[in-house]
């Protein structure tokens, strides 16, 4: 498969008042055609930005610094606001949080998807956009989509909300579609309806999809490989699996002993990750999950650790992938986690 998307050394700083916010610091990742990638990770990681900076979307007081954006092997990372303005919605389309606010609340739900079509399809009868409208709207698994189209966003539920915005992505036939965090707002049942719609969208229509997230849990059964970012930092990547049922990062294993499980005692309270992330306007001189890690060494706060090769696709900045390093004891859940799914931390 070829990439589609590669990021590249990517660096964004951000300027505020107190000085200037180093948010992200030297990542890199691809996206193929037709893969899901995860970004996980707290707020404040780097997730969004990282989604931003891929759409052209960067607030005024943000740039990039340093790094690659190539999209079909054209880099945009420097580009100008009218070479998006020919990629956004066509090539490279966003799904956003909340739906509410993506939608226009004065304009009718058809009127909103039909004027993606106009951008995007070359359609040029009125009657045939509509209808095309109807169809996308069908495709979203919305039954009575005729009387829909007629509609005001204010008269749907949240669920049928965020359709509506998957519905309005898809009539501009994008090749990328970024999610960011899609299903927040909704509760389990729908959230689990959204994730198997995009499954579905994208077997038919092959999009790469970048899912953005903070809950490892919502992206087990959709994404093909995960990155976990912490302080504008990849701390550990793999393929889904490895990630999940066989995590080698302190950070990963924080957030995954912070997520309810299938079996979990409902009594027991959940696992908190102490402290708060690092103040990116001065950024740590080693890893930046040191202060909150219980396994950190001396040489954690002194040097950055590098990405450790686990296996081809698996990779884990921390020092105790050194051949130096003491051996830790993985948390008990995480060895459960493993010996159910038949990972291993060995």
């Amino acid at each position: 498969m070829s990439s589609i998307v590669e990021i590249k050394n990517l660096e964004i700083d951000f300027r505020v008042p107190l000085g200037i916010v180093h948010s992200i610091r030297g990542i890199s990742f691809n996206i193929d055609r037709g893969e899901t990638l995860a970004l996980v990770g707290e707020s404040g990681s780097g997730k969004s930005v990282t989604a931003k900076a891929l759409m052209g979307l960067l607030p005024q007081n943000g740039s990039i610094v340093g790094g690659q954006i190539l999209i079909d092997g054209k880099d945009y990372a420097h580009a100008k606001e009218k070479e998006f303005e020919s990629i956004r919605g066509g090539k490279i389309a966003m799904i956003f949080q909340d739906p509410m606010t993506s939608l226009n609340p004065i304009i009718t739900i058809g009127k909103q998807i039909v004027e993606a079509i106009e951008l995007h399809q070359n359609i040029s009868s009125k009657k045939e956009r509509d209808l095309e409208a109807i169809n996308i709207l069908n495709k979203v698994g919305i039954k009575n989509s005729e009387e829909i189209f007629k509609e005001y966003p204010h008269q749907l539920s949240g669920g049928m909300r965020q359709r509506i915005v998957i519905a309005i992505a898809l009539a501009c036939q994008p090749e990328i579609l970024i999610c960011d965090e899609p299903t927040t707002a909704l509760d389990v049942t729908i959230q689990a309806q959204i994730l198997d719609l995009l499954k579905e969208l994208q077997k038919e229509f092959n999009f790469a999809m970048l899912f953005i997230t903070h809950d490892l849990g919502v992206v087990a059964n959709i994404a093909d490989n995960i990155i976990v970012m912490y302080a504008g930092n990849i701390l550990e990547s793999g393929q889904t699996k490895e990630v999940l049922y066989n995590a080698r990062h302190p950070y990963t294993w924080g957030l995954l002993l912070s997520r309810y499980d299938e079996g979990d005692d409902v009594n027991e309270k959940l696992y908190n990750i102490k402290g708060t992330p690092p103040s990116l306007l001065t950024p740590p001189k080693g890893c930046p999950f040191a202060a909150r890690n219980d396994y950190a060494m001396e040489i954690d706060f002194i040097e950055r650790p590098p990405l450790f090769e686990i296996t081809k696709t698996h990779k884990a900045a921390t020092w105790l992938l050194s051949e130096h390093a003491p051996k830790v004891e993985v948390p008990e859940k995480i060895k459960l986690l493993n010996k159910k799914y038949g990972g291993t931390n060995e």
